[in-house]
């Protein structure tokens, strides 16, 4: 990819960003269980769980898409190029923007502070993908963990709105913790195994490597609450991860 493509590449993301932007007001006008309405803060995050959905599926189906229909990209994680897995790292930019954006204007910084911290490390390594055109095979397969980010988004929906459905809570729960193995572990241990044998640590290479080891420890974070929330409930930690009204946000 050559410095022509950065024009159209800031273009693409400042669409994806607007993309995002009409979806969270479409959001607006859905209904919303009667959990979620007696509460703003609720409210706001119900509306955002809902745009972090649209993303989920579009590009979570998207990457693994691009990876069914060129596999011998995977052969080439460091120069490896096409088009359509360059377009999804400027969709997904777009989104992870729109997200900052959206936590910082209704003031939900201090309660999502971890999901900026993870969203200032995607959009920065995925501009560092755009203008040099390297890496992107990374990007496609790190993007794979929208397809168990499907299954973690409806568990979080379900758990705000008091759906009085057992079943299907603990029929989700199950199949989210296969998708997290599968979709997020897995590709996130093998990428890590083959930056550190084989990438060189300088420059983009050194940047992109420390993202990494720090999504590691966030990743092992979350699956070790996760964990907790779903199948060792005797071992959750009283008020850690909080918002102001009591709402728990990473630790859902």
């Amino acid at each position: 990819m050559g410095p022509g493509w950065r024009a159209p590449s800031a273009a693409l993301v400042g669409g994806s960003v607007a993309v995002f932007g009409a979806l969270r007001r479409a959001a607006l006008a859905l209904p919303q269980p009667a959990a979620v309405r007696s509460r703003p803060s609720r409210a706001w995050r119900w509306r955002n769980l809902l745009v972090s959905f649209a993303h989920s599926v579009l590009a979570g189906l998207w990457a693994l898409f691009s990876l069914w229909h060129s596999p011998e990209l995977l052969s080439d994680i460091q120069d490896g190029y096409s088009i359509s897995g360059h377009l999804l790292v400027c969709f997904s930019s777009g989104y992870f923007i729109h997200d900052s954006l959206d936590i910082i204007f209704n003031h939900q910084s201090r309660s999502s502070w971890e999901y900026l911290v993870h969203h200032a490390m995607a959009i920065s390594a995925f501009v560092s993908l755009i203008i040099t055109g390297r890496f992107l095979v990374a990007a496609m397969l790190l993007l794979l963990v929208e397809v168990s980010n499907i299954f973690l988004t409806v568990r979080m929906l379900l758990k705000m709105s008091n759906v009085p459905s057992p079943a299907l809570y603990e029929a989700n729960k199950y199949v989210n913790l296969v998708m997290y193995f599968i979709f997020r572990l897995a590709p996130q241990s093998y990428l890590t195994w083959y930056f550190l044998r084989y990438v060189e640590v300088q420059g983009q290479g050194a940047f992109l490597t420390t993202n990494l080891l720090l999504l590691d420890a966030m990743i092992l974070m979350y699956f070790s609450r996760l964990l907790r929330s779903d199948f060792f409930p005797s071992l959750r930690k009283g008020s850690a991860g909080r918002d102001v009204d009591g709402e728990k946000f990473l630790i859902d």
